[in-house]
C-alpha cells in the first residue's frame, strides 16, 4: 500500500529503544496514522514495567499486553528440546519467541482491520526475516513496514538522539546500550565491547548477567536437580509435578545460581554476517542436557543417531525463519514419534557452570545390566562374536586381498 493509505498500523511493541522510537516516526512519515501497539509477554518480567503509559505517551491509541508464556514453551520451545534442535550450540531463544509473537500480531491486526504490521528489527538482523516470513505465512496480503530499512537513523546513537528530541523516555543510557533480547527462556547480550570477539565478557560486572552468575559466583557446594519427563516433555521437578512455566522458572532459578547455561560464540546469521553474542539459558540448558541423557536409554541406536540429523536440520530452519511451513512440521511430527518411550528421571549435579549426570531410570530403558556387565554372565555367548566379525568384515577381507593382487597401494 502507498503511505498516504496506510490508516492504522499494528506494532510490534517492546517499549526498547527500537520501537519506542517508531510510534513518533511513524506519525511523521505515514500521514499520522493509528499505532496500535501489541506487547506479547513471552516472560521478559520487568520489561513490561510501564508499557502502557509510555506507549500511549508517545502516541500509540491503545496497547495490547497479552501473555502468552505458557503457548510460547509448550508450542514452539519444548517440542525443539525433544528434538534436541541447538544452532551452533545456541538453544534458539530468539528464534523462539519470534513466530508466537507474530502469530499475535497478525490475530490483532486482523481483528482490528489494520492496514500494515510494523516492527523495529534492523536490517542486519534474524528477526527482520522471522517476523516476515510468519507474517507471510498467516497473512499473506498484509502489509509492513520496516523503519529500519527506511529510515535515516543508522546507528543506536543516532537513535538515542531521535528519542530525547521527542522527549520518549529511555531506560538505557550511552553507556549501557547493550542491545537485548529477553524471554523466559534466555538473555542476549549484542554490541559494545562484544563486537570484538577478543574481548572477554565482563561476567562478574554488577548488572551484566540478570539471569545468572557467572561461575566465579557460584555455591562452592553442588545442587542436585531431578527433571522428570513424560514423553520428552519435562513435567516435574524433583517429584512436584509443575506447568511448563513453573517448571522453566524454578530451573531457571537453580541453574542461575550456580552459572549454568552462559554461552559466548560468533554466529552465523541468516543475512550472511558473522555475530558475536552473549547468552544466558539457564534452566533451559538443564532441559536439553536432561533430555539428552534420558534419550541415551530410552532410544535404540539407529533412531537416536538418525534423530541427531534431524534435529541439525530443524535448528538451521527454525533459525531461519522457517517455523510455519510443511518441512518443520513434518520434522516435528517424526519427532514426536520419537518420544513415545522417552519418559523418565534425570539427577544432575550442578556446580559452578557445570552440568554433571548424577543418574538416570526409565521404565523403558534399553540398557539391560545382564548384558552390558563386564562379570559372568548367562544371557550373551561370546563366541558368536566370532561369526559377527567374519561377517562384518567380509568386504574388508575382500578389498584388502583384492589390492594385493592387483598391486594397489
Amino acid at each position: 500500500m502507498e503511505k498516504k493509505e496506510i490508516k492504522k498500523v499494528v506494532l510490534a511493541y517492546s517499549g526498547g529503544l527500537d520501537t519506542s522510537i517508531i510510534i513518533p516516526w511513524l506519525k511523521e512519515n505515514y500521514n499520522d496514522p493509528e499505532v496500535i501497539a501489541v506487547s506479547a509477554n513471552v516472560g521478559q518480567a520487568d520489561e513490561l514495567e510501564g508499557l502502557e503509559e509510555k506507549a500511549i505517551k508517545t502516541g500509540a491509541s491503545k496497547i495490547y499486553i497479552e501473555d502468552i508464556t505458557e503457548e510460547f514453551l509448550t508450542d514452539y520451545v519444548f517440542p525443539c528440546v525433544q528434538a534436541g534442535a541447538l544452532y551452533e550450540n545456541y538453544m534458539l531463544g530468539t528464534a523462539f519467541a519470534r513466530p508466537p509473537i507474530a502469530k499475535k500480531l497478525v490475530e490483532i491486526a486482523l481483528a482490528e482491520g489494520a492496514d500494515a504490521i510494523c516492527h523495529g528489527c534492523t536490517g542486519k538482523g534474524n528477526d527482520q526475516v522471522r517476523f516476515e516470513m510468519a507474517i507471510k505465512a498467516l497473512a499473506p496480503d498484509m502489509t509492513i513496514i520496516a523503519p529500519w530499512r527506511e529510515w535515516s537513523i543508522k546507528s543506536r546513537e543516532e537513535e538515542i538522539d531521535y528519542a530525547e528530541a521527542h522527549h520518549v523516555p529511555l531506560k538505557i543510557n550511552r553507556k549501557t546500550n547493550y542491545s537485548k533480547d529477553k524471554n523466559i527462556w534466555h538473555l542476549s547480550h549484542e554490541g559494545l565491547d562484544l563486537e570484538d570477539p577478543a574481548n572477554e565478557p565482563q561476567y562478574n560486572k554488577k548488572g551484566f548477567l540478570e539471569m545468572s552468575v557467572s561461575p566465579e559466583q557460584a555455591p562452592d557446594l553442588p545442587t542436585y536437580v531431578t527433571v522428570h519427563f513424560e514423553k520428552g516433555v519435562p513435567v516435574a521437578i524433583d517429584g512436584q509435578k509443575m506447568g511448563a512455566v513453573e517448571l522453566l522458572t524454578k530451573l531457571n532459578e537453580l541453574g542461575g545460581k550456580n552459572g549454568i547455561g552462559l554461552l559466548d560464540i560468533v554466529e552465523n546469521r541468516l543475512v550472511g554476517m558473522k555475530c558475536r553474542g552473549v547468552y544466558e539459558t539457564p534452566g533451559g540448558a538443564i532441559l536439553y542436557k536432561a533430555h539428552e541423557i534420558l534419550e541415551t536409554i530410552c532410544l535404540d541406536k539407529e533412531t537416536l543417531h538418525y534423530k541427531a540429523l534431524v534435529a541439525q536440520k530443524l535448528a538451521e530452519i527454525v533459525y531461519n525463519a522457517q517455523w510455519f511451513t510443511p518441512l518443520t512440521q513434518a520434522i516435528l511430527a517424526f519427532v514426536k514419534t520419537t518420544q513415545a518411550t522417552v519418559t523418565g528421571d534425570v539427577k544432575l549435579k550442578l556446580y559452578k557452570g557445570n552440568i554433571i549426570n548424577a543418574g538416570v531410570t526409565s521404565p523403558y530403558s534399553l540398557y539391560d545390566p545382564e548384558i552390558a556387565t563386564f562379570d559372568e554372565d548367562h544371557v550373551y555367548n561370546q563366541a558368536d562374536a566370532t561369526g559377527f566379525i567374519n561377517l562384518y568384515g567380509l568386504s574388508t577381507k575382500v578389498y584388502a586381498k583384492m589390492k594385493a593382487k592387483s598391486g594397489l597401494k
